[in-house]
């Protein structure tokens, strides 16, 4: 059973909570949130890993590369 977000929270917005205490897969280093692009940043592996349907997903290989 699926429950509505949070009133304060988007649906594709991640948890904050959960950026938080995730890292990055390949490096182990924090993650940003890119507002704009709904993407958690890696600047360490020059990596964004996408956010869908406010999930992130933590697979180097659906992680794009950035400059």
């Amino acid at each position: 059973m699926n429950s509505p977000p949070p009133q304060d929270r988007p649906q594709d917005r991640p948890d904050p909570k959960l950026i938080e205490m995730l890292v990055c897969p390949k490096t182990k280093q924090p993650l940003e949130w890119d507002k704009n692009n709904n993407e958690l940043i890696s600047r360490a592996a020059k990596l964004a890993y996408p956010i869908r349907d406010g999930i992130p997903i933590m697979l180097v290989e659906e992680a794009r590369p950035i400059d």
